[in-house]
């Protein structure tokens, strides 16, 4: 049996914290106002505000992931370069000045996780990496200057599939 795809596991995730929030939206956030309503004057009651402004950001958090969950579902693998860097691939690369490996995995905007070895296609690494091949050397415009790296090794998702089936 395959193992779950990193399509898979953003999914999971964002479909439990969806579950959670829906959750919180619904059942936790309407006693913690109705509560907070009761002990009277809503101008000047912290607890109120704090829980209608964590209303809001819950709303806010929900639509943003039903948006995620909507891109994911627009994904395609098939349509995915086999050889080039994308979403899911495993990318070695060497700093060409500095001759530091750094290797991680390109993931979807939110799913950053750097001490996991994950950057975002979001990032400027991410952006940068783009497309390149392995073998290839790319410049990437960093917030302290550009900088140089040779892709040392790629492995991308429609790759990963194959060898997990």
């Amino acid at each position: 049996m395959p193992k779950q795809s990193m399509l898979d596991e953003i999914r999971g995730k964002i479909e439990a914290e969806i579950l959670n929030l829906t959750h919180e939206l619904t059942k936790d956030l309407p006693v913690r106002i109705k509560i907070a309503m009761e002990h009277g004057d809503l101008r000047e009651n912290a607890d109120f505000k704090a829980a209608k402004e964590r209303q809001s950001f819950v709303e806010a958090r929900l639509n943003h992931l039903t948006t995620r969950m909507t891109e994911l579902s627009r994904i395609d693998i098939t349509q995915m370069a086999y050889d080039r860097v994308g979403f899911g691939s495993q990318v070695t690369i060497t700093d060409i000045e500095m001759r530091e490996d750094f290797t991680f995995t390109i993931t979807a905007g939110d799913f950053i996780d750097l001490d996991g070895g994950q950057v975002s296609l979001a990032s400027p690494i991410g952006r940068g990496l783009l497309g390149a091949k392995s073998g290839e050397e790319v410049t990437i415009k960093l917030p302290a200057g550009a900088r140089r790296y040779r892709i040392v090794s790629l492995t991308t998702l429609p790759q990963q599939l194959d060898s997990k089936a």
